[in-house]
């Protein structure tokens, strides 16, 4: 009998290995890689201070992507900048709001949402975006396309939802979980709006929800009229979690569902050798290939963030021991590109694009990926090359600074999960 009950036991664990480990989620404890590879915690937060120090609040023509811009009737508002492009972009507002919950900031984080809701929140019910955000404003706030991008939205709720659990909720756009829970919901529910656009009142366009209903996974776009695909970047499912717990009571099926098939989709759209995601990919998990995007079904700066959100699933929720593989496959990839020396485009396969350059961005990603590795000896490789980096300036300093700044703390341990009662 005792024999028995053994064998049984054994065939549980190999069944489902994941019940052998739990996440940060269960158990409370976050890795600190820095601290494994034997930084001191002294070291590892003069090193975090300093990065947001620079990136919020240093020189305003060569180091912050952050600015402060005067207040209105609900407060201080402030915009991060992308660089580069000369504009605010819903990842970088969502972003910065997230380091800005992880560190304690409460005034920077009130700051980027007074701006995200004044300027990009789309509030007209004809609007066809209505209730979303904008994806790239000029810095006047004034905008530059009018549809949404979801990773954006994931975010948003995201940071709502910490910041509720981290400092409670004040009034107005200030009530985070009320906020939270009516994107969310939108973002699941929304029905199809067809309408002009505010700047090309002569231009008709339809949106609807964006997630699908039927892959339930996220859409690249919500349009209901150009061609229907998502992006392995945007799939979060360490956030879906979270909301099947602290979302709108009738979607919370939805997210935990949507949770495992992000996980099962990070397996179809990733190179079987090489780990790596294309930019956009079709439900299926193939590369999108035409449209607009010509490099869509490459590796490139979109799908630098994917092994990064796979990890980060590991590690939160230790659900699927296939994304530890998956971290041990792309690290094995660009080990062998050159630790300080792999370029940041690809083909899937891995053959270097003659426009690649080395990227902050894409050394933050690879380190973060060391939370999920099994080779730690080589995952510490990428921990260090991160350690070593300088923090971004320059023309390059938003894209790069904003995944520099998260790579941080999500290598120190420190961007955690903020638990809602």
């Amino acid at each position: 009998m005792r024999k028995t009950l053994a064998i049984l036991s054994l065939g549980l664990l190999c069944s489902f290995g994941a019940t052998a480990q739990q996440g940060a989620f269960a158990t409370g404890k976050y890795r600190n890689l820095f601290l494994e590879a034997g930084h001191s915690q002294p070291e590892i937060r003069k090193k975090i201070d300093a990065a947001f120090q620079q990136l919020f609040h240093g020189d305003p023509n060569t180091q912050t992507v952050y600015y402060e811009v005067g207040r209105n009737e609900d407060g201080p508002l402030a915009y991060v900048s992308d660089i580069n492009n000369k504009d605010v972009r819903s990842e970088g507002m969502s972003y910065a709001m997230m380091i800005a919950v992880q560190m304690n900031k409460k005034a920077e984080f009130d700051a980027l949402w007074n701006w995200s809701k004044t300027f990009m929140y789309i509030s007209d019910p004809k609007h066809p975006a209505y209730g979303f955000f904008s994806w790239s404003m000029k810095t006047d706030g004034r905008p530059n396309a009018e549809s949404p991008a979801p990773d954006g939205e994931e975010y948003w709720a995201m940071d709502l939802y910490f910041a509720s659990a981290r400092w409670g909720d004040g009034k107005g756009i200030y009530n985070y979980r009320a906020e939270a829970d009516r994107l969310l919901s939108f973002m699941k529910n929304r029905e199809p709006i067809t309408g002009p656009w505010k700047t090309m009142p002569n231009r008709t366009a339809t949106e609807g929800p964006e997630f699908s209903a039927e892959h339930k996974m996220v859409r690249f776009v919500p349009s209901m009229t150009r061609p229907d695909h998502t992006d392995p970047s945007y799939h979060l499912p360490h956030f879906y979690e979270l909301w099947a717990r602290w979302g709108p009571a009738a979607d919370r099926p939805f997210w935990a569902a949507a949770a495992k098939v992000s996980r099962d989709f990070f397996q179809k759209a990733t190179n079987p050798k090489t780990g790596l995601a294309p930019d956009y990919a079709n439900y299926d998990g193939t590369p999108v290939t035409g449209g607009f995007n010509r490099g869509a079904s490459n590796f490139g700066p979109d799908a630098w963030r994917t092994a990064a959100n796979w990890s980060v699933d590991w590690s939160w929720f230790a659900a699927d021991p296939r994304e530890r593989e998956l971290s041990d496959r792309i690290q094995a990839f660009f080990e062998s590109q050159g630790i300080d020396k792999y370029v940041n485009r690809y083909t899937l396969d891995g053959n270097p694009m003659p426009n690649g350059s080395h990227s902050t961005a894409l050394v933050a990603t690879n380190a973060i990926a060391s939370l999920a590795a099994t080779d730690r000896a080589r995952a510490a490789k990428f921990v260090e090359a991160l350690w070593n980096a300088q923090i971004p300036s320059g023309q390059f300093r938003y894209y790069d600074g904003m995944w520099y700044l998260m790579g941080l703390l999500h290598c120190s341990g420190e961007y955690r999960i903020w638990t809602l009662k």
